[in-house]
């Protein structure tokens, strides 16, 4: 790993996820994740992203994205750990349902040129979904400050 990785390779994204209480069964937690997954592609316009995308890759790496985001808010826990931080399910619940589809845009570039091991894929991919929202402004703000650097 070097220094300049933005994301740290070894992140887990493991939460301490509570077993099914007595009284609900599993067929309302497919429920929940049904449910989250078309709140989901309603705020990506995923059909839009399909449509869009240059490759079957990414149509394949957008469903990877969706699937993750639902199964990450629709097991309820007390935390989820994001970057070898906790953070409270609620407020990763809030950041997941913010992105939209210039979030998965960007997620997919960043994907595309990350060039290191990644050893925990899904912990990884999860960081990079749940920092999308706060990071993509200073990301297009360094893009625009080089592109018009000596003008």
């Amino acid at each position: 790993m070097s220094d300049t990785d933005l994301i740290n390779q070894s992140t887990r994204a493991c939460a301490r996820a509570e077993p099914v209480p007595d009284g609900i069964d599993r067929m309302d937690q497919m429920d929940a994740i049904t449910t989250y997954t078309n709140i989901i592609k309603k705020n990506i316009e995923y059909d839009t992203l399909i449509f869009d995308a240059k490759s079957d890759s990414d149509r394949k790496q957008v469903d990877m994205i969706v699937s993750l985001m639902a199964e990450t808010i629709a097991v309820k826990r007390e935390t989820v750990t994001i970057a070898k931080a906790e953070y409270p399910y609620p407020y990763v619940v809030n950041k997941l349902l913010r992105v939209g589809q210039n979030h998965v845009q960007y997620i997919l570039w960043c994907l595309s040129k990350q060039t290191g091991k990644i050893w925990n894929i899904k912990a990884y991919v999860l960081a990079c979904i749940f920092n999308a929202p706060t990071m993509i402004d200073a990301y297009y703000q360094a893009e625009v400050s080089h592109d018009m650097y000596g003008q």
